[in-house]
């Protein structure tokens, strides 16, 4: 992480506008690294024409300060699932619930996400996987949450890396769009 970071602010839907918890000066141990406004922005506009949001079940993975996940809810999904090991990550996370008020509708594991217990409840619609970049870790998480029963049929998977990432088996590319040194992958659980 470099530099301190702009506030991050919910796009669009119920808490548009809302400035989340600040990362502050960021936390190198921790690799956050907020997904820019911008890239946010762009992401969902994509994201909205495959109709995915409403009454979406969302699992987001490495999922930092939560932004992703709380932009979905923000826009009609049902309920998220926000998986993060770090504690400085479910501190964001916690703040950011209680900012929106949407206790309710999310859970946090604090959990890496390479190691997902077997999931419990309904596989997941929507998924993010923003790992700390070049570390490998996405592939991981990935085969971690699907032999867990984390991924639905037909789950559409955001994955934001330094690299543009390839389809692992079971999985369809559907998009890939790099904006700056992010690379953002779209899959289709096949």
């Amino acid at each position: 992480y470099e530099g301190p970071a702009e506030s991050v602010r919910i796009i669009a839907g119920q808490f548009r506008g809302l400035a989340l918890a600040s990362v502050g000066k960021g936390d190198a141990g921790a690799h956050l690294r907020p997904t820019s406004d911008r890239v946010r922005e762009s992401l969902f506009n994509i994201l909205t024409k495959y109709d995915v949001f409403e009454g979406a079940r969302v699992l987001d993975l490495f999922a930092g300060t939560g932004a992703l996940g709380l932009e979905a809810l923000s826009r009609g999904a049902a309920q998220v699932c926000f998986v993060d090991d770090g504690a400085k990550a479910g501190q964001l996370i916690r703040q950011n619930i209680a900012l929106t008020g949407s206790g309710a509708q999310t859970r946090l594991i604090r959990r890496d996400a390479r190691k997902l217990p077997a999931n419990e409840d309904a596989p997941y619609d929507l998924v993010f996987l923003d790992p700390p970049y070049g570390k490998d870790l996405g592939a991981r998480a990935l085969d971690a949450a699907r032999a867990g029963g984390w991924i639905g049929d037909d789950a559409m998977i955001v994955w934001e890396d330094s690299t543009p990432q390839p389809a692992p088996d079971g999985f369809s590319l559907l998009d890939q769009r790099k904006y700056g040194a992010t690379h953002i992958t779209i899959l289709q659980a096949d």
